[in-house]
């Protein structure tokens, strides 16, 4: 089965149709949260992907702010402002349907949380003292996260947390995971690792090394324009340019 596996979006449709066109053919979906914020596309960006085969989606910091299952004086002032033009622009039907995702869910081997393992919204797994820390915090072999906007594994090498390292793969490589290891797929809407093309993850368990990340160009120039014609922080705009 040909799984494709995307996170934070942030409401960047071109962004997301460019992904999935580039996946195609995919037999389900799993999106590890941040559908919206920062991006002009919230309503059609929910709506593409409710409408994907065999979704499993949670929640991210920024749908639960929307909520307001987070304070937004805990964002900067630029995401700030973009959650509150959101309040404006979400129909009632996709805001109850953020509020019906999960903060984590686990099936089969993997582990779905948006933030890390233990704090599944906010804490940010960016750092190997927290990748070490989190090992704990699931029983599967497998924790998919994103809230970085950077690709990334950290995998344990051995039987112990200390074991665990922090690998870089190149796009379009296949690889394989035989230890427990938790995987960004970087993001597919705001990349943040100074490569400006879409990110996001394919696992295809008919594979022997099922595992293999992509990125893919689309609009920037097109989405750019939306933002500031919403009338969003030209930040949004400017940094989908580089990758920052």
């Amino acid at each position: 089965m040909r799984t494709l596996i995307i996170s934070d979006v942030h409401a960047n449709l071109t962004a997301l149709q460019a992904v999935l066109d580039e996946a195609d053919p995919f037999d389900r979906v799993w999106c590890l949260g941040d559908l919206v914020g920062y991006g002009p596309d919230p309503n059609e960006c929910i709506d593409r992907i409710q409408s994907l085969p065999g979704l499993k989606c949670i929640k991210g910091n920024h749908d639960a702010a929307i909520l307001g299952e987070i304070d937004v004086k805990s964002f900067n002032y630029e995401a700030r402002a973009s959650l509150e033009w959101l309040v404006t622009k979400l129909s009632p039907a996709n805001k109850c349907w953020l509020l019906g995702l999960e903060e984590r869910l686990e099936f089969d081997e993997i582990t779905l949380a948006h933030g890390s393992p233990r704090n599944p919204v906010w804490e940010y797994v960016m750092e190997l003292s927290i990748a070490r820390e989190n090992m704990s915090a699931f029983d599967t072999q497998i924790c998919l996260v994103g809230h970085t906007h950077i690709p990334c594994i950290f995998k344990m090498d051995g039987e112990a947390a200390d074991s665990t390292h922090l690998y870089l793969v190149q796009p379009d490589t296949p690889f394989s995971l035989e230890q427990k290891s938790i995987v960004n797929p970087g993001s597919v809407g705001q990349p943040r690792d100074h490569n400006p093309l879409a990110s996001y993850l394919i696992y295809n368990d008919e594979e022997d090394e099922p595992w293999v990340y992509h990125r893919v160009a689309y609009d920037i120039d097109q989405v750019q324009k939306r933002i500031l014609a919403a009338g969003l922080p030209p930040r949004h705009a400017s940094r989908l340019e580089e990758g920052w």
